[in-house]
């Protein structure tokens, strides 16, 4: 099968695509012919060598896919057949032509979703339910902030906070994205972090309490601003590491707040906790996405062999929504 390798730490020439072997499915582990993957920071993250993935995954990138299932490995128990169309969140693996991957780790696409645009699904909703929900505990009656409004966790986030009750606040880089935040997304509050102060202005537009749950994809640069905004018991979960990994902390402000500092990632988590929030997934965001309260947005598809440009495009900034590769 085709596949993408990296060839060494670097820019995104050192992706280069290869022939590999097929995989076979192991224990438990269904097999798919995968026809399009989504685009995620990890992949960067891994392609300059600073996101190796878990001991024993893929070292190809890719961290979810769509596609048609093509076999299955002894003991698996999930109802599925072959020709099922499906999504799966993965370890790594998923830049190539075929993967296997825990059935428990698989879902149907959504009823009214393309098999391409299922793709840029599985990663961004499991990250965002579990951190938001099954991590942080937000609530309707609550206030959200999510840092980076047009990129694939915040296009999705800001839905499906909405979708589930939240007040939602975003920063965006610039006029456009903020009106994009606002008029498109649904965010309730939409702060230009280039003119404002971030905290200031969520301040003054909640009337003073600030943010209970902030969803963080920069890390260390907005360490201290994000305390300032967050809420009496708020709870900051920091995903990403963008602005950095290593800031300093007001530790007497983050007891005076009786507030949390949350990090987490996704990918190496053990597999029954990877099914437990693809189970919840299927339950509470797939019917979401069925009844078109959260819209899953394709800023732009590249084939396979376009992965160098696709990388350099994720790279600008400029979309808004998934990016994806398709088979």
């Amino acid at each position: 099968m085709r596949a993408v390798q990296i060839t060494a730490p670097g820019e995104p020439e050192v992706l280069q695509l290869s022939q590999v072997p097929d995989p076979v499915p192991g224990p438990g582990e269904l097999l798919i012919d995968v026809v399009a993957a989504g685009l995620n920071r990890a992949d960067v993250q891994q392609r300059r060598g600073h996101y190796p993935p878990p001991a024993g995954a893929s070292e190809i990138p890719g961290l979810e896919v769509s596609g048609r299932i093509a076999g299955f490995g002894p003991g698996v128990t999930r109802p599925f057949s072959v020709g099922d169309k499906v999504v799966a969140l993965l370890a790594g693996g998923g830049y190539a032509e075929k993967v296997v991957v825990p059935a428990g780790h698989v879902l149907r696409v959504p009823d009214g979703v393309d098999l391409v645009t299922a793709a840029g699904l599985p990663e961004v909703a499991a990250t965002i339910y579990s951190n938001l929900y099954m991590t942080a505990g937000l609530r309707r009656e609550e206030t959200l902030l999510v840092h980076g409004a047009t990129g694939g966790i915040g296009t999705f986030a800001i839905q499906l906070a909405k979708a589930l009750g939240s007040t939602v606040a975003t920063t965006a880089g610039g006029p456009e994205k903020v009106a994009t935040a606002r008029g498109f997304l649904g965010a309730d509050i939409a702060i230009d972090y280039q003119a404002e102060d971030f905290p200031e202005a969520l301040r003054e537009a909640t009337g003073g309490r600030g943010a209970d749950v902030i969803l963080d994809v920069v890390g260390a640069k907005y360490l201290g601003k994000n305390l300032d905004a967050l809420n009496t018991h708020g709870r900051l979960v920091v995903i990403g590491l963008q602005g950095g990994a290593r800031g300093e902390l007001d530790l007497g402000k983050l007891l005076s707040k009786r507030a949390a500092v949350i990090g987490t990632t996704l990918r190496a988590r053990p597999d029954e906790e990877k099914t437990a929030i693809m189970d919840a997934v299927r339950e509470v965001v797939w019917p979401l996405i069925t009844d078109g309260s959260i819209r899953p947005l394709v800023a732009r598809s590249f084939p396979l062999q376009d992965v160098a440009e696709a990388h350099r495009y994720f790279e600008t900034g400029q979309h808004v929504g998934k990016i994806l590769l398709t088979m």
